[in-house]
């Protein structure tokens, strides 16, 4: 079939949709792009979608596995956010990374298609991701720089302060919900000046806890997410070891 339209999704777990669980769906997600993707595709039907994310990819790893395959594709619009899993590691280098980045995002920019990027959010209500506030400022502002150098649309996160409610969020305190994958589409949606008829699922209510109650929830909390999260990071695993894209190739959904 061919496709006038065409919308490739690049990036990690935040596009790959993780969190917004899907039985049904490749991977066992639907996201934000689905859902942006279904919107688009809705009046369109010569709208093709692929979405190469993958969970626990780092940078680098995304421009070297995405951007040409996206490419291939020939797209019309594309998305891409990379460089949250770096900032998470020990030592980073968000200068020399962001270089790269910029090259990607030319790439992108020069196929023809509009080229969509995002700020990282801002985790100031988080105690554990809350110390990486000073790097993904830096990483903001280089990335405000490319979009700006790339004539880019800019989605930012960073100023999104719906995500403060932790409704917004799954249980691993990670990943966005479903209620944060469908306010992300139809956040990205407006930046594309789309209309839209995306609705926000309810979220499910965070009750209010005792010192004690909060404590043996942390404590859930470390063994059930972030210590394997750390396990997978010492031994140089990944998430999405194994993994394959959910839409290589265009499809409609």
């Amino acid at each position: 079939m061919e496709f006038t339209s065409r919308f490739v999704a690049l990036g990690d777990s935040f596009t790959e949709g993780v969190g917004d669980d899907d039985p049904a769906r490749p991977n066992g997600v639907r996201g934000w792009a689905d859902r942006v993707a279904e919107q688009l595709g809705a009046a369109d039907p010569n709208f093709g979608y692929a979405n190469l994310a993958i969970r626990g990819r780092k940078l680098r790893q995304i421009l070297a596995e995405q951007v040409d395959a996206a490419v291939e594709l020939n797209p019309t619009l594309v998305s891409i956010y990379a460089g949250a899993n770096d900032i998470l590691r020990p030592r980073v280098d968000i200068d020399d990374l962001l270089l790269e980045y910029n090259d990607a995002v030319g790439k992108l920019a020069a196929s023809g298609a509009t080229v969509v990027m995002f700020t990282g959010f801002d985790a100031r209500g988080s105690k554990v991701f809350g110390t990486m506030r000073g790097r993904t400022a830096i990483y903001n502002e280089l990335v405000r720089g490319i979009a700006g150098d790339h004539g880019a649309l800019l989605v930012d996160y960073w100023r999104f302060s719906e995500y403060y409610d932790w409704g917004m969020w799954a249980h691993d305190r990670m990943h966005m919900s479903a209620a944060g994958h469908a306010n992300m589409a139809k956040r990205v949606l407006e930046v594309l000046k789309y209309d839209h008829s995306v609705d926000i699922p309810p979220m499910t209510p965070v009750p209010e806890l005792s010192r004690t109650e909060a404590l043996r929830a942390n404590a859930q909390w470390f063994r059930e997410y972030a210590a394997p999260w750390v396990v997978r990071r010492v031994t140089g695993r990944s998430s999405g070891d194994n993994l394959q894209p959910k839409y290589a190739q265009l499809t409609r959904l």
